[in-house]
């Protein structure tokens, strides 16, 4: 990940922005990584919450085809 002093922002825009839209930038203060910098898509692409593909089940109480593609995802996992 590439970084930026925070300090160097004002003279850096430009480059900061530009490694943005590519990646995730961090901006460090005192040489330590302190926030991130990102477009707004991956942003939204990490935030957003589409509740009809992400389900949660206790183990004990999934659907009989949820535990039959997980016992076999484990399985496709163990043998390669």
């Amino acid at each position: 990940m590439k970084q930026f002093a925070a300090g160097d922002m004002t003279r850096n825009t430009g480059d900061l922005f530009e490694a943005a839209a590519i990646a995730p930038v961090a901006i460090t203060k005192h040489r330590k990584p302190r926030f991130v910098v990102m477009s707004m898509e991956r942003y939204e692409t990490l935030t957003s919450r589409d509740t009809r593909s992400q389900e949660v089940y206790a183990v004990d109480e999934m659907p009989e085809d949820i535990t039959a593609l997980c016992d076999q995802g484990i399985e496709d996992y163990l043998n390669g």
